[in-house]
């Protein structure tokens, strides 16, 4: 292998490796690579580019994500970064990671279940309680704290928890 092409794909690696330490401003215990937001990096002897794809578009979270990457690659001595907003496709929750799934349900909010986010679906789907994992549960609001949420309550611990919409 080409010892330039070798040190670019270690270098991606490396940046991979620091943008899994970046994490989500509404959801601090998922990283933005267990979010599945990174889509891509592209790494030449000047600069690093990383692209990113909303979890829904017109995120307000995405100006905080894309600054705290560069502040972050900055502070491990990169100093050229680009971040691209790449809008197709659609982000997915199939991009996310099982581990961020789990981080999700730790964390006391739901990890997505299915594809599909119309009301109608939400107020038929069993989610999972993350507190006592019964599946007695019922939607109260297509909107939770964030729009990448819905309200939920369960029957037998009558906690509310959030749930992590597919889409």
């Amino acid at each position: 292998m080409d010892n330039d092409v070798h040190e670019l794909i270690t270098d991606k690696q490396k940046i991979l490796s620091i943008l899994e330490t970046v994490t989500d401003p509404e959801i601090p215990i998922l990283s933005i690579v267990d979010l599945g937001i990174v889509r891509n990096i592209s790494v030449d002897e000047n600069n690093v580019e990383v692209f990113i794809t909303p979890t829904y578009s017109g995120c307000p979270a995405m100006d905080m994500i894309s600054m705290n990457i560069k502040v972050e690659l900055f502070q491990q001595g990169i100093k050229s970064v680009k971040i691209t907003q790449q809008l197709s496709p659609a982000w997915t929750t199939d991009w996310m990671t099982e581990k961020g799934k789990q981080k999700l349900k730790e964390y006391g909010i739901a990890p997505p279940v299915g594809k599909f986010i119309d009301q109608q679906f939400l107020e038929t789907l069993k989610v999972e309680c993350p507190q006592c994992h019964s599946k007695n549960t019922k939607l109260l609001s297509e909107f939770g704290s964030t729009s990448c949420k819905a309200l939920f309550q369960c029957q037998d611990c009558r906690e509310p928890f959030d749930y992590f919409k597919c889409h």
